[in-house]
């Protein structure tokens, strides 16, 4: 029973944590901060595959466990802890969405201004796009 409770405590702890390295992610989300964004989503990576093998401990043990209900608090915690790390998750992926957006319509307005720089106008007074002139010849 107490290996098991140990499990359930080490498994709230790296949920805990989670949720920080989510609330930090979408922090340099946000301020765009890829190369800190890079270590941060490798020690996430790390971070997540802790909480996998921990899953795969408490999945051996539990059905060891005569008093299930003994646990039960434990697990909601975790439940909830996880639920919170879904919810970070989620707002996390709107966030990378909109700055995608975002870096999208830059580009469209670039490639807009660059058209506009290379209007030029014929004899005829109707706008034309391309070279700006045929060149200077001597």
């Amino acid at each position: 029973m107490s290996d098991m409770r140990d499990a359930l405590n080490q498994q709230q702890q790296q949920l805990k944590q989670l949720s920080l390295v989510l609330e930090n992610e979408l922090a340099l989300i946000s301020a765009r901060n890829a190369d800190a964004l890079m270590k941060l989503l490798e020690d996430k990576e790390s971070l997540l595959n802790d909480i996998a093998e921990q899953d795969r401990l408490i999945a051996r043990l539990y059905p060891a466990q005569e008093d299930k209900h003994a646990f039960e608090d434990d697990i909601q915690l975790i439940d909830k802890l996880l639920e919170e790390c879904r919810y970070r998750t989620d707002i996390n992926q709107k966030a990378v969405e909109q700055g995608q957006l975002r870096l999208a319509h830059l580009r469209n307005m670039i490639v807009e201004s660059r058209a506009k720089e290379s209007m030029t106008y014929d004899k005829t007074g109707q706008t034309h796009s391309g070279n700006k002139g045929k060149g200077i010849s001597a």
